[in-house]
């Protein structure tokens, strides 16, 4: 850290606080040069993670809105809740290993119906006819009969 008094770029650390809510940091520092005190707080990095709707528009990504669409995909399924968190966990792991912070809603959408396939085959049916929006009796049966054929 630079000293605020002398700018001099070495110091020690005297002692070290974690705060209540346990986000930030406080230390208390002595510059080597000057040997005046001055105290420097820690934060993590909190650039949100986005994501990239089909138009090009970016949102922050929102845990409870993924897992509202899951539980109304699995509703009056036999699907536990930590099942659920867990796909959402996953969701959130591929943002946190993508080096621009950023997903495609497309990409989010596929992952959570690989996973939900998995799962249990109603609910994966009733996320992508959301999902995939489908407008007519046609590309739902395409969807089902290619489930089917994975099953096989």
């Amino acid at each position: 850290m630079t000293c605020p008094f002398c700018a001099h770029r070495q110091d020690r650390v005297i002692d070290s606080r974690e705060s209540k809510e346990g986000d930030v940091i406080r230390r208390r520092r002595e510059c080597l040069k000057c040997q005046r005190r001055f105290t420097t707080y820690e934060r993590s990095d909190e650039v949100p993670y986005m994501v990239v709707k089909r138009d090009g528009r970016r949102e922050k990504f929102e845990r409870p809105k993924v897992l509202e669409g899951l539980i109304k995909a699995c509703e009056k399924r036999p699907v536990p809740m930590a099942k659920l968190a867990e796909v959402v966990d996953e969701v959130e792991s591929t943002l946190a290993d993508s080096a621009d912070r950023e997903i495609s809603t497309t990409a989010i959408g596929e992952l959570l119906m690989r996973r939900l396939r998995m799962i249990d085959k109603i609910a994966y049916v009733r996320f992508a006819s959301v999902y995939r929006d489908f407008q007519d009796v046609e590309a739902f049966v395409t969807e089902l009969k290619d489930l089917l054929q994975r099953r096989s």
